[in-house]
Protein backbone atom coordinates (compact mmCIF):
# COMPACT_ATOMS: atom_id res chain seq x y z
CA UNK A 1 0.00 0.00 0.00
CA UNK A 2 1.64 3.32 -1.33
CA UNK A 3 0.82 7.18 0.42
CA UNK A 4 0.26 10.00 -2.10
CA UNK A 5 -0.78 13.75 -1.20
CA UNK A 6 -3.70 14.95 -1.28
CA UNK A 7 -4.77 18.76 -2.06
CA UNK A 8 -5.40 19.42 1.74
CA UNK A 9 -2.05 18.33 2.65
CA UNK A 10 -2.72 14.82 4.42
CA UNK A 11 -1.29 11.54 3.47
CA UNK A 12 -3.63 8.94 2.80
CA UNK A 13 -3.08 4.98 1.78
CA UNK A 14 -4.22 4.47 -1.79
CA UNK A 15 -5.29 0.73 -2.98
CA UNK A 16 -3.23 -0.84 -5.34
CA UNK A 17 -4.21 -0.41 -9.17
CA UNK A 18 -5.10 3.12 -8.49
CA UNK A 19 -3.03 6.52 -9.42
CA UNK A 20 -3.51 9.74 -8.44
CA UNK A 21 -0.47 12.06 -10.13
CA UNK A 22 0.71 14.95 -7.81
CA UNK A 23 0.16 18.56 -9.08
CA UNK A 24 3.96 19.41 -10.37
CA UNK A 25 4.43 22.20 -7.84
CA UNK A 26 4.46 19.04 -4.84
CA UNK A 27 6.79 17.09 -6.58
CA UNK A 28 7.93 14.96 -3.84
CA UNK A 29 11.62 15.69 -2.97
CA UNK A 30 12.65 12.82 -0.30
CA UNK A 31 11.25 10.00 0.98
CA UNK A 32 10.66 10.20 5.22
CA UNK A 33 9.50 7.63 7.27
CA UNK A 34 9.07 8.27 11.09
CA UNK A 35 8.29 5.79 13.38
CA UNK A 36 7.18 8.30 16.21
CA UNK A 37 2.92 7.99 15.22
CA UNK A 38 3.05 4.41 15.42
CA UNK A 39 5.44 3.84 18.79
CA UNK A 40 2.45 6.57 20.19
CA UNK A 41 -0.27 4.02 18.82
CA UNK A 42 1.44 0.91 20.47
CA UNK A 43 0.87 2.76 23.99
CA UNK A 44 -2.56 2.46 23.66
CA UNK A 45 -3.21 -1.05 24.10
CA UNK A 46 -6.64 -0.43 24.93
CA UNK A 47 -8.05 1.51 21.90
CA UNK A 48 -8.62 -2.08 19.33
CA UNK A 49 -8.27 0.73 16.74
CA UNK A 50 -5.28 2.54 17.26
CA UNK A 51 -3.96 -1.51 18.34
CA UNK A 52 -4.92 -2.65 14.77
CA UNK A 53 -3.33 0.19 13.11
CA UNK A 54 -0.07 -0.56 15.63
CA UNK A 55 0.49 -3.63 13.54
CA UNK A 56 0.45 -1.85 10.26
CA UNK A 57 3.87 -1.75 8.05
CA UNK A 58 5.32 1.47 8.06
CA UNK A 59 4.09 4.27 5.48
CA UNK A 60 6.23 6.37 3.50
CA UNK A 61 5.61 9.53 3.45
CA UNK A 62 5.95 12.48 0.66
CA UNK A 63 7.80 15.69 1.75
CA UNK A 64 7.46 18.74 -0.12
CA UNK A 65 9.46 21.89 -0.09
CA UNK A 66 8.34 23.64 3.54
CA UNK A 67 6.39 21.18 4.75
CA UNK A 68 6.74 17.91 7.20
CA UNK A 69 4.31 15.22 6.74
CA UNK A 70 3.71 12.13 8.90
CA UNK A 71 1.68 8.74 7.58
CA UNK A 72 -1.75 8.40 8.27
CA UNK A 73 -2.94 4.43 9.23
CA UNK A 74 -6.13 3.40 6.92
CA UNK A 75 -9.45 4.30 8.94
CA UNK A 76 -7.57 5.68 12.19
CA UNK A 77 -8.56 9.14 12.97
CA UNK A 78 -5.40 9.90 13.52
CA UNK A 79 -3.83 13.09 14.81
CA UNK A 80 0.06 13.53 14.66
CA UNK A 81 1.84 14.39 18.19
CA UNK A 82 3.75 17.39 18.26
CA UNK A 83 6.57 17.37 16.30
CA UNK A 84 9.76 16.51 17.64
CA UNK A 85 13.17 18.80 17.43
CA UNK A 86 14.37 19.50 13.80
CA UNK A 87 16.83 18.15 12.64
CA UNK A 88 18.97 21.49 12.25
CA UNK A 89 18.70 22.44 16.11
CA UNK A 90 20.06 18.69 16.75
CA UNK A 91 23.27 18.85 14.22
CA UNK A 92 23.99 22.78 15.19
CA UNK A 93 24.11 21.50 19.07
CA UNK A 94 27.42 22.91 20.34
CA UNK A 95 28.45 23.90 24.32
CA UNK A 96 30.61 27.30 24.53
CA UNK A 97 33.25 25.75 26.09
CA UNK A 98 34.07 24.36 22.39
CA UNK A 99 33.68 27.57 20.93
CA UNK A 100 35.54 29.22 23.64
CA UNK A 101 39.58 29.06 21.72
CA UNK A 102 38.24 28.74 18.47
CA UNK A 103 36.92 32.37 18.88
CA UNK A 104 39.71 33.65 21.31
CA UNK A 105 43.02 32.85 19.40
CA UNK A 106 41.66 34.42 15.70
CA UNK A 107 40.27 37.30 17.97
CA UNK A 108 43.77 37.93 19.93
CA UNK A 109 44.41 39.15 16.35
CA UNK A 110 41.83 42.04 16.70
CA UNK A 111 42.88 43.00 20.20
CA UNK A 112 47.03 43.38 19.31
CA UNK A 113 45.72 46.00 16.56
CA UNK A 114 43.23 47.88 18.78
CA UNK A 115 46.55 47.88 21.06
CA UNK A 116 48.59 49.39 18.25
CA UNK A 117 45.90 52.50 18.70
CA UNK A 118 45.81 53.00 22.25
CA UNK A 119 49.96 52.27 22.09
CA UNK A 120 50.70 55.10 19.70
CA UNK A 121 48.55 57.94 21.31
CA UNK A 122 51.42 57.67 24.38
CA UNK A 123 54.07 56.16 22.66
CA UNK A 124 53.46 59.87 20.09
CA UNK A 125 54.00 61.85 23.18
CA UNK A 126 56.89 60.01 24.69
CA UNK A 127 59.36 59.90 21.64
CA UNK A 128 59.45 63.41 21.13
CA UNK A 129 60.44 64.46 24.86
CA UNK A 130 63.71 65.24 25.20
CA UNK A 131 63.88 63.77 29.11
CA UNK A 132 61.54 60.48 28.29
CA UNK A 133 62.58 59.58 24.55
CA UNK A 134 65.95 58.27 25.79
CA UNK A 135 67.00 58.56 22.52
CA UNK A 136 69.13 61.26 20.39
CA UNK A 137 66.63 61.82 17.67
CA UNK A 138 63.72 62.83 19.25
CA UNK A 139 63.01 65.67 17.44
CA UNK A 140 61.00 64.62 15.09
CA UNK A 141 59.63 66.49 11.63
CA UNK A 142 55.87 66.30 11.00
CA UNK A 143 56.61 64.08 8.32
CA UNK A 144 58.72 61.74 10.55
CA UNK A 145 56.36 61.55 13.10
CA UNK A 146 53.42 61.07 10.90
CA UNK A 147 55.64 57.78 9.40
CA UNK A 148 55.79 56.47 12.97
CA UNK A 149 52.40 57.04 14.00
CA UNK A 150 50.95 55.95 10.68
CA UNK A 151 53.37 53.29 9.67
CA UNK A 152 51.00 50.39 10.78
CA UNK A 153 48.26 51.64 8.76
CA UNK A 154 50.66 51.88 5.44
CA UNK A 155 51.46 47.91 6.74
CA UNK A 156 47.65 47.24 6.78
CA UNK A 157 47.43 48.60 3.31
CA UNK A 158 50.00 45.92 2.12
CA UNK A 159 49.01 43.34 4.58
CA UNK A 160 45.28 43.49 2.72
CA UNK A 161 47.37 43.59 -0.67
CA UNK A 162 48.81 40.51 0.17
CA UNK A 163 45.85 38.41 1.28
CA UNK A 164 44.23 39.17 -1.98
CA UNK A 165 46.12 36.73 -3.98
CA UNK A 166 47.29 34.23 -1.16
CA UNK A 167 44.50 33.71 1.16
CA UNK A 168 42.45 30.72 -0.59
CA UNK A 169 46.55 29.05 -0.78
CA UNK A 170 47.74 29.57 2.95
CA UNK A 171 43.92 29.02 4.58
CA UNK A 172 42.46 30.82 7.30
CA UNK A 173 44.77 28.96 10.06
CA UNK A 174 48.45 29.52 8.59
CA UNK A 175 47.38 32.84 7.70
CA UNK A 176 46.33 33.99 10.82
CA UNK A 177 49.71 32.54 11.85
CA UNK A 178 51.86 34.23 9.86
CA UNK A 179 49.95 37.45 11.15
CA UNK A 180 50.85 36.70 14.92
CA UNK A 181 54.68 36.04 13.75
CA UNK A 182 54.41 39.60 12.24
CA UNK A 183 53.07 40.92 14.87
CA UNK A 184 55.77 39.38 16.66
CA UNK A 185 58.24 40.49 14.99
CA UNK A 186 57.04 44.05 14.06
CA UNK A 187 56.66 44.71 18.27
CA UNK A 188 59.98 43.35 19.10
CA UNK A 189 62.24 45.12 16.53
CA UNK A 190 60.02 48.91 17.45
CA UNK A 191 60.57 48.35 21.11
CA UNK A 192 64.55 47.49 20.03
CA UNK A 193 64.77 50.05 17.54
CA UNK A 194 68.35 52.02 17.60
CA UNK A 195 66.64 54.26 15.20
CA UNK A 196 64.34 56.05 13.10
CA UNK A 197 64.44 53.89 10.07
CA UNK A 198 64.30 50.92 11.77
CA UNK A 199 61.27 52.29 14.13
CA UNK A 200 59.84 52.78 11.22
CA UNK A 201 60.71 49.27 9.64
CA UNK A 202 59.48 47.67 12.50
CA UNK A 203 55.77 49.60 12.71
CA UNK A 204 55.46 48.73 8.85
CA UNK A 205 55.97 44.73 9.49
CA UNK A 206 53.62 45.67 12.54
CA UNK A 207 50.68 46.90 10.28
CA UNK A 208 51.31 43.86 7.44
CA UNK A 209 50.39 41.63 10.53
CA UNK A 210 47.34 44.09 10.97
CA UNK A 211 46.26 43.72 7.38
CA UNK A 212 46.23 40.16 7.25
CA UNK A 213 44.93 39.33 11.09
CA UNK A 214 42.29 41.52 10.29
CA UNK A 215 41.28 39.65 6.63
CA UNK A 216 41.87 35.64 8.48
CA UNK A 217 40.05 36.56 11.77
CA UNK A 218 36.65 36.84 10.83
CA UNK A 219 37.14 34.49 8.28
CA UNK A 220 37.91 31.78 10.81
CA UNK A 221 35.42 32.88 13.07
CA UNK A 222 32.67 32.78 11.01
CA UNK A 223 33.63 29.46 9.09
CA UNK A 224 33.84 27.63 11.96
CA UNK A 225 31.16 29.13 14.63
CA UNK A 226 27.71 27.96 14.84
CA UNK A 227 25.28 30.16 12.81
CA UNK A 228 23.24 30.73 15.90
CA UNK A 229 25.70 32.62 17.61
CA UNK A 230 28.03 33.58 14.47
CA UNK A 231 26.97 37.17 14.99
CA UNK A 232 27.88 36.94 18.71
CA UNK A 233 31.22 35.85 18.29
CA UNK A 234 32.47 37.83 15.59
CA UNK A 235 30.81 40.95 17.59
CA UNK A 236 33.01 40.16 20.33
CA UNK A 237 36.30 40.15 18.24
CA UNK A 238 35.03 44.11 18.04
CA UNK A 239 34.83 43.67 21.75
CA UNK A 240 38.44 42.34 21.69
CA UNK A 241 39.53 45.33 19.57
CA UNK A 242 37.87 47.92 21.72
CA UNK A 243 39.82 46.15 25.01
CA UNK A 244 43.21 46.46 23.21
CA UNK A 245 42.83 50.17 22.80
CA UNK A 246 41.74 50.04 26.47
CA UNK A 247 45.21 48.42 27.09
CA UNK A 248 47.37 50.53 25.09
CA UNK A 249 45.61 53.51 26.92
CA UNK A 250 46.73 52.04 30.36
CA UNK A 251 50.03 50.65 29.26
CA UNK A 252 51.06 54.26 27.66
CA UNK A 253 49.55 55.84 31.32
CA UNK A 254 51.82 53.64 33.07
CA UNK A 255 55.01 53.98 30.76
CA UNK A 256 54.10 58.11 30.06
CA UNK A 257 57.00 59.20 32.77
CA UNK A 258 59.55 56.33 32.12
CA UNK A 259 62.70 57.03 30.50
CA UNK A 260 62.25 55.12 26.67
CA UNK A 261 58.91 54.40 27.86
CA UNK A 262 58.10 54.08 24.50
CA UNK A 263 60.10 51.04 23.86
CA UNK A 264 57.63 49.09 26.27
CA UNK A 265 54.41 50.34 25.06
CA UNK A 266 55.04 48.63 21.56
CA UNK A 267 57.22 45.66 22.65
CA UNK A 268 54.59 44.44 25.23
CA UNK A 269 52.31 43.53 22.48
CA UNK A 270 55.43 40.60 21.36
CA UNK A 271 54.23 38.09 24.31
CA UNK A 272 50.70 38.55 23.05
CA UNK A 273 51.37 37.81 20.17
CA UNK A 274 53.16 34.59 20.74
CA UNK A 275 50.29 33.60 22.73
CA UNK A 276 48.34 34.19 19.34
CA UNK A 277 50.37 31.96 17.60
CA UNK A 278 51.00 29.32 19.63
CA UNK A 279 47.07 29.17 19.97
CA UNK A 280 46.24 29.29 16.08
CA UNK A 281 48.97 26.72 15.69
CA UNK A 282 46.93 24.04 18.14
CA UNK A 283 43.57 24.76 16.44
CA UNK A 284 42.81 22.74 13.18
CA UNK A 285 41.95 24.07 10.28
CA UNK A 286 38.34 25.63 8.98
CA UNK A 287 36.48 22.70 7.44
CA UNK A 288 35.03 24.79 4.89
CA UNK A 289 38.15 25.81 3.60
CA UNK A 290 39.52 22.39 3.44
CA UNK A 291 35.90 21.47 1.27
CA UNK A 292 36.63 24.36 -1.03
CA UNK A 293 40.19 23.06 -1.81
CA UNK A 294 38.42 19.73 -2.20
CA UNK A 295 35.86 20.60 -4.84
CA UNK A 296 38.70 23.37 -6.38
CA UNK A 297 40.59 20.19 -7.47
CA UNK A 298 43.79 20.43 -4.83
CA UNK A 299 43.80 17.42 -3.81
CA UNK A 300 42.25 13.84 -3.32
CA UNK A 301 38.17 14.59 -2.46
CA UNK A 302 38.14 11.92 0.15
CA UNK A 303 41.33 12.79 1.61
CA UNK A 304 39.97 16.69 2.29
CA UNK A 305 36.95 15.31 3.49
CA UNK A 306 38.25 13.19 6.18
CA UNK A 307 40.46 16.15 7.19
CA UNK A 308 37.35 18.22 7.55
CA UNK A 309 35.41 15.80 9.09
CA UNK A 310 38.12 15.88 11.65
CA UNK A 311 38.42 19.47 12.17
CA UNK A 312 34.81 19.71 12.74
CA UNK A 313 34.73 17.27 15.12
CA UNK A 314 37.94 18.84 17.12
CA UNK A 315 36.13 21.96 16.93
CA UNK A 316 33.26 20.73 18.54
CA UNK A 317 34.69 18.21 20.53
CA UNK A 318 33.30 15.29 19.56
CA UNK A 319 34.00 11.72 18.98
CA UNK A 320 35.49 10.98 15.37
CA UNK A 321 33.55 9.64 12.99
CA UNK A 322 30.79 11.40 14.65
CA UNK A 323 27.43 11.40 12.50
CA UNK A 324 26.05 14.81 13.23
CA UNK A 325 29.60 16.39 12.16
CA UNK A 326 29.46 13.80 8.74
CA UNK A 327 25.67 14.87 8.14
CA UNK A 328 27.03 18.30 8.49
CA UNK A 329 30.20 17.96 6.36
CA UNK A 330 28.17 16.10 3.24
CA UNK A 331 25.47 18.82 3.44
CA UNK A 332 27.97 21.92 3.31
CA UNK A 333 29.95 19.32 0.38
CA UNK A 334 26.81 19.11 -1.54
CA UNK A 335 26.23 22.86 -1.28
CA UNK A 336 29.88 23.74 -3.42
CA UNK A 337 29.42 21.16 -5.81
CA UNK A 338 25.94 22.89 -6.64
CA UNK A 339 27.87 26.15 -6.75
CA UNK A 340 31.00 25.05 -8.99
CA UNK A 341 28.82 22.65 -10.87
CA UNK A 342 28.70 24.77 -14.17
CA UNK A 343 31.86 26.65 -13.81
CA UNK A 344 35.30 26.52 -12.98
CA UNK A 345 36.65 24.99 -10.21
CA UNK A 346 38.78 28.12 -8.95
CA UNK A 347 37.46 31.15 -10.07
CA UNK A 348 39.56 34.04 -11.71
CA UNK A 349 41.16 36.99 -10.06
CA UNK A 350 38.11 39.61 -11.30
CA UNK A 351 35.42 36.89 -9.95
CA UNK A 352 34.73 38.99 -6.87
CA UNK A 353 33.42 41.62 -9.65
CA UNK A 354 30.93 39.45 -10.86
CA UNK A 355 27.39 38.31 -10.43
CA UNK A 356 26.76 37.42 -6.83
CA UNK A 357 30.55 38.20 -5.86
CA UNK A 358 29.71 41.34 -6.72
CA UNK A 359 26.56 42.01 -5.04
CA UNK A 360 28.24 41.01 -1.90
CA UNK A 361 31.06 43.23 -2.37
CA UNK A 362 28.89 46.26 -2.94
CA UNK A 363 26.95 45.36 0.78
CA UNK A 364 30.02 44.50 2.67
CA UNK A 365 32.61 46.88 0.98
CA UNK A 366 30.10 49.89 1.44
CA UNK A 367 29.36 49.10 4.94
CA UNK A 368 32.77 49.22 5.57
CA UNK A 369 33.85 52.36 3.30
CA UNK A 370 31.03 54.04 5.32
CA UNK A 371 32.36 53.13 8.51
CA UNK A 372 35.50 54.86 7.72
CA UNK A 373 34.26 58.25 5.87
CA UNK A 374 31.87 59.11 8.30
CA UNK A 375 33.94 60.33 10.61
CA UNK A 376 35.53 57.23 12.76
CA UNK A 377 38.81 58.06 12.51
CA UNK A 378 38.52 61.88 13.04
CA UNK A 379 36.65 60.98 15.93
CA UNK A 380 39.04 58.69 17.14
CA UNK A 381 41.98 60.12 16.31
CA UNK A 382 41.67 63.35 17.12
CA UNK A 383 39.40 63.12 20.26
CA UNK A 384 41.80 64.79 22.86
CA UNK A 385 42.18 68.04 20.21
CA UNK A 386 38.14 67.98 19.90
CA UNK A 387 38.06 68.21 23.59
CA UNK A 388 40.47 70.76 24.39
CA UNK A 389 38.66 73.01 22.43
CA UNK A 390 35.17 72.11 24.36
CA UNK A 391 36.83 73.71 27.08
CA UNK A 392 39.04 70.89 28.64
CA UNK A 393 42.50 72.59 28.17
CA UNK A 394 44.61 70.45 30.34
CA UNK A 395 46.21 67.53 28.52
CA UNK A 396 45.52 65.47 31.60
CA UNK A 397 41.80 66.54 31.35
CA UNK A 398 41.19 65.38 27.92
CA UNK A 399 43.28 61.96 28.46
CA UNK A 400 41.11 61.57 31.49
CA UNK A 401 37.67 62.13 29.06
CA UNK A 402 39.45 59.87 26.43
CA UNK A 403 39.69 56.91 29.33
CA UNK A 404 36.20 57.84 29.89
CA UNK A 405 35.41 57.16 26.29
CA UNK A 406 37.11 54.16 26.26
CA UNK A 407 34.83 52.83 28.49
CA UNK A 408 31.85 53.22 27.11
CA UNK A 409 32.93 51.80 23.46
CA UNK A 410 33.49 48.42 25.45
CA UNK A 411 29.99 48.99 27.53
CA UNK A 412 28.13 49.62 23.73
CA UNK A 413 30.03 47.10 22.42
CA UNK A 414 29.29 44.61 24.81
CA UNK A 415 25.11 45.84 24.35
CA UNK A 416 26.01 44.77 20.29
CA UNK A 417 27.17 41.48 21.40
CA UNK A 418 24.25 40.80 23.55
CA UNK A 419 21.84 41.69 20.93
CA UNK A 420 23.03 41.13 17.18
CA UNK A 421 21.86 37.45 17.09
CA UNK A 422 19.04 38.87 18.88
CA UNK A 423 17.90 42.02 17.26
CA UNK A 424 19.15 41.09 13.62
CA UNK A 425 21.78 42.96 11.81
CA UNK A 426 19.61 45.64 10.82
CA UNK A 427 17.70 46.79 14.03
CA UNK A 428 21.29 47.64 15.32
CA UNK A 429 22.63 49.36 12.30
CA UNK A 430 19.24 51.63 11.33
CA UNK A 431 19.25 52.74 14.64
CA UNK A 432 23.30 53.03 15.53
CA UNK A 433 23.76 55.13 12.01
CA UNK A 434 20.75 57.35 13.22
CA UNK A 435 22.63 57.94 16.12
CA UNK A 436 25.83 58.98 14.27
CA UNK A 437 23.79 61.78 11.75
CA UNK A 438 22.67 63.46 15.19
CA UNK A 439 25.74 63.26 17.23
CA UNK A 440 27.83 64.27 13.86
CA UNK A 441 25.18 67.74 13.61
CA UNK A 442 25.41 68.41 17.03
CA UNK A 443 29.22 68.62 16.94
CA UNK A 444 28.89 71.22 13.84
CA UNK A 445 26.09 72.86 15.91
CA UNK A 446 28.47 73.28 18.88
CA UNK A 447 31.36 74.49 16.12
CA UNK A 448 28.46 77.49 14.75
CA UNK A 449 26.33 77.95 17.71
CA UNK A 450 26.74 76.47 21.28
CA UNK A 451 30.39 77.69 21.74
CA UNK A 452 29.20 78.18 25.13
CA UNK A 453 28.12 74.63 26.12
CA UNK A 454 31.11 72.39 26.26
CA UNK A 455 29.50 69.40 27.49
CA UNK A 456 27.65 69.18 23.78
CA UNK A 457 30.63 68.31 22.50
CA UNK A 458 31.00 65.98 24.95
CA UNK A 459 27.64 64.70 25.02
CA UNK A 460 27.96 63.91 21.02
CA UNK A 461 31.43 62.57 21.54
CA UNK A 462 29.14 59.82 23.51
CA UNK A 463 26.49 59.68 21.09
CA UNK A 464 28.92 58.95 18.17
CA UNK A 465 30.60 56.34 20.28
CA UNK A 466 28.10 54.69 21.80
CA UNK A 467 26.51 54.47 18.27
CA UNK A 468 29.17 53.66 16.50
CA UNK A 469 29.77 50.79 18.40
CA UNK A 470 26.47 49.35 18.05
CA UNK A 471 26.37 49.92 14.66
CA UNK A 472 28.97 50.00 12.08
CA UNK A 473 31.65 49.12 14.87
CA UNK A 474 30.89 45.30 14.74
CA UNK A 475 28.16 45.08 12.30
CA UNK A 476 30.31 45.89 9.14
CA UNK A 477 32.86 43.12 9.88
CA UNK A 478 30.27 40.62 10.84
CA UNK A 479 28.66 41.72 7.61
CA UNK A 480 32.18 41.53 5.48
CA UNK A 481 32.79 38.02 7.33
CA UNK A 482 29.51 36.06 6.67
CA UNK A 483 28.01 37.70 2.94
CA UNK A 484 30.60 36.85 0.46
CA UNK A 485 29.84 33.34 -1.59
CA UNK A 486 32.76 30.68 -0.35
CA UNK A 487 33.89 30.61 -4.06
CA UNK A 488 35.32 34.05 -3.64
CA UNK A 489 35.40 34.69 0.02
CA UNK A 490 39.18 34.67 0.46
CA UNK A 491 39.47 37.37 -2.10
CA UNK A 492 35.97 39.26 -1.39
CA UNK A 493 37.09 40.04 2.42
CA UNK A 494 40.57 41.65 1.52
CA UNK A 495 39.40 43.60 -0.85
CA UNK A 496 37.11 45.11 2.07
CA UNK A 497 39.96 45.04 4.20
CA UNK A 498 41.78 46.92 1.80
CA UNK A 499 38.43 49.24 1.80
CA UNK A 500 38.69 49.73 4.86
CA UNK A 501 42.16 50.49 5.53
CA UNK A 502 42.33 52.59 2.19
CA UNK A 503 39.23 54.97 3.68
CA UNK A 504 40.65 55.38 6.71
CA UNK A 505 44.20 56.47 5.72
CA UNK A 506 41.92 58.90 3.16
CA UNK A 507 39.58 59.97 6.33
CA UNK A 508 42.66 60.57 8.65
CA UNK A 509 45.22 62.28 6.45
CA UNK A 510 42.17 64.41 4.76
CA UNK A 511 40.77 65.86 8.53
CA UNK A 512 43.14 68.45 9.63
CA UNK A 513 43.50 70.31 5.95
CA UNK A 514 39.98 69.72 5.47
CA UNK A 515 39.46 71.22 8.80
CA UNK A 516 42.04 74.47 8.15
CA UNK A 517 40.23 74.97 4.96
CA UNK A 518 36.41 74.55 5.50
CA UNK A 519 36.30 74.76 9.75
CA UNK A 520 35.38 71.96 12.42
CA UNK A 521 31.74 72.70 11.54
CA UNK A 522 31.65 72.39 8.12
CA UNK A 523 33.37 69.37 8.37
CA UNK A 524 31.24 67.79 10.87
CA UNK A 525 28.19 69.09 8.23
CA UNK A 526 29.92 67.46 5.99
CA UNK A 527 30.53 64.27 7.55
CA UNK A 528 26.50 64.37 8.76
CA UNK A 529 25.77 64.86 5.29
CA UNK A 530 27.74 61.23 4.58
CA UNK A 531 25.98 59.48 7.42
CA UNK A 532 22.67 60.11 6.40
CA UNK A 533 23.80 58.55 2.64
CA UNK A 534 24.97 55.96 4.64
CA UNK A 535 21.90 55.19 6.03
CA UNK A 536 19.93 55.37 3.43
CA UNK A 537 22.30 52.79 1.72
CA UNK A 538 21.77 50.73 4.94
CA UNK A 539 17.86 51.03 5.09
CA UNK A 540 17.97 49.78 0.91
CA UNK A 541 20.59 47.71 0.50
CA UNK A 542 21.75 45.73 3.35
CA UNK A 543 20.18 42.80 3.88
CA UNK A 544 19.36 40.72 7.69
CA UNK A 545 21.63 37.27 7.31
CA UNK A 546 20.47 36.68 11.98
CA UNK A 547 20.06 32.64 11.48
CA UNK A 548 21.10 31.84 8.57
CA UNK A 549 23.95 29.44 7.57
CA UNK A 550 26.62 31.05 5.44
CA UNK A 551 25.25 28.51 2.44
CA UNK A 552 21.66 29.87 3.15
CA UNK A 553 22.85 33.42 2.74
CA UNK A 554 24.02 32.23 -0.18
CA UNK A 555 21.94 30.36 -1.75
CA UNK A 556 18.96 32.94 -0.76
CA UNK A 557 20.38 36.40 -0.57
CA UNK A 558 22.50 36.51 -3.34
CA UNK A 559 21.45 34.28 -5.67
Amino acid sequence: MASVLTPSATVRPIAAGFAWPLPSRLTPTKVHYDPQPLRSMKKSKKNAAASQSSRLPLLPTVITPNLRLRPQAQGADYSPPSPSPSDDATEDAFSWSSVFLPFLFPALGGLLFGYDIGATSGASISIQSAELSGTTWFNLSAVQLGLVVSGSLYGALAGSLIAYPTSDFLGRRRELIAAAALYLVGGLVTGCAPDLVVLIIGRLIYGIGIGMAMHGAPLYIAETSPSQIRGTLISLKELFIVLGILLGYLVGSVEITAVGGWRYMYGLSAPIALVMALGMWTLPPSPRWLLLRAVQGKGALEDYKEKALNALAKLRRRPAGDKISERQIDETLVSLKAAYAEEESEGSVLEVFQGASLKAFIIGGGLVLFQQITGQPSVLYYATSILQSAGFSAASDAARVSVVIGLFKLLMTGVAVLKVDNLGRRPLLIGGVGGIVLSLFLLAAYYKVLGSLPLVAVGALLLYVGSYQVSFGPISWLMVSEIFPLRTRGRGISLAVLTNFGSNALVTFAFSPLKELVGPANIFLLFGAIALLSLAFVYFYVPETKGLSLEEIENKILN
